[in-house]
C-alpha cells in the first residue's frame, strides 16, 4: 500500500456513487474502486447479522486489491458494524452517519426531518445521535424506501414519479432541514432545493470526503497522478448503470 493506491468505497447498491462523486470532486488525483452491492440491495430490509456478513466479504476484497483506505458509503451498513470493521482491519475506515448535528448547529429549536433507512432510524448508532438533539430540536424520523428504489431501478429521470415520492415523505407541518440520511437521496438534492427553497437540504457527503482528505493528508497518502475510477458490482449488469449515474451527476 502506497499513495497510488485506490480508495475503496462500497454501498449497499448504486446510492453510494453520489459519496463516490463528492470524493471524486474533492480528490480528482486519487484512484478510486467502487463496489455496489446490487445484488443484495436493499440493506435497509436485513438484519444486522447479514449486513455485517456482507461487509466483511466486501472489505475483504478490496484489501486484496490493496486499497489504501475504505469508505462505506451507505449509512445502515455504518450503522450494522462500522465498529466491528475498523477492529478488523489496519487501514482508515471511514463511514457515514445522518448530518442531523449539521442541522441542530443552524439555530435553537430547529424543526427537523430526517430521512434514512428503517434500519438506520432504528440502530442505536443514529438512537444515541439523535439524544443528543432532541430535547433542544423537534426531530421527526421518516424511513424512505421508494427512494431507493427510484435509484436502484434507474428511475431518476421521471420526474413526475420523483415529485411525487419526495412530496409523499414530508411532513404537512413547517420544518426548518430535511437531513438525508442515505446516500441514494443525494440523487434528488437539486430537485428537493427547487421544489422546497425553504428548506436547508443537508447530506454528509462532503464532510465524509474532507474527513478522508484530512486521514490521508496525516498519513501522507494523497496521491497527485492518479484519477482512475474502477466500478464494480454484484450484479454485473449494473456496471453499465453505474457509470451512468456517476455521469449524471456530473450534468447535474
Amino acid at each position: 500500500m502506497n499513495s497510488s493506491s485506490p480508495i475503496g468505497i462500497f454501498d449497499s447498491g448504486l446510492g453510494g456513487i453520489s459519496v463516490l462523486h463528492t470524493l471524486y470532486e474533492l480528490l480528482p488525483n486519487e484512484n478510486y474502486i467502487f463496489f455496489g452491492d446490487s445484488k443484495y440491495n436493499p440493506y435497509g430490509t436485513k438484519t444486522k447479522e447479514e449486513i455485517t456478513e456482507r461487509c466483511i466479504q466486501i472489505c475483504n476484497d478490496l484489501i486484496s486489491l490493496d486499497v489504501k483506505a475504505i469508505v462505506i458509503a451507505c449509512n445502515t451498513a455504518t450503522s450494522a458494524c462500522v465498529n466491528l470493521l475498523r477492529e478488523m482491519y489496519d487501514i482508515p475506515i471511514i463511514g457515514m452517519e445522518p448530518a442531523l448535528k449539521v442541522a441542530c448547529q443552524k439555530g435553537s429549536h430547529q424543526k427537523i426531518v430526517v430521512w434514512a433507512t428503517d434500519f438506520t432510524l432504528k440502530e442505536k448508532k443514529f438512537v444515541d445521535l439523535m439524544s443528543l438533539f432532541e430535547q433542544d430540536h423537534q426531530i421527526h424520523k421518516i424511513p424512505c424506501p421508494k427512494l431507493v428504489r427510484l435509484v436502484e431501478e434507474n428511475q431518476i429521470h421521471n420526474q413526475n414519479l420523483i415529485n411525487e415520492t419526495l412530496k409523499s415523505y414530508l411532513p404537512d407541518k413547517k420544518i426548518d432541514s430535511l437531513v438525508l440520511g442515505c446516500t441514494h437521496f443525494v440523487f434528488f438534492r437539486n430537485d428537493l432545493e427547487t421544489m422546497f427553497p425553504d428548506i436547508s437540504i443537508i447530506d454528509g457527503n462532503l464532510g465524509t470526503a474532507r474527513h478522508l482528505k484530512d486521514i490521508l493528508m496525516n498519513r501522507n497518502l494523497l496521491n497527485d497522478s492518479g484519477g482512475n475510477i474502477q466500478f464494480e458490482n454484484s450484479l454485473p449488469s449494473k456496471i453499465k448503470l453505474s457509470k451512468e449515474l456517476f455521469s449524471y451527476l456530473n450534468e447535474n
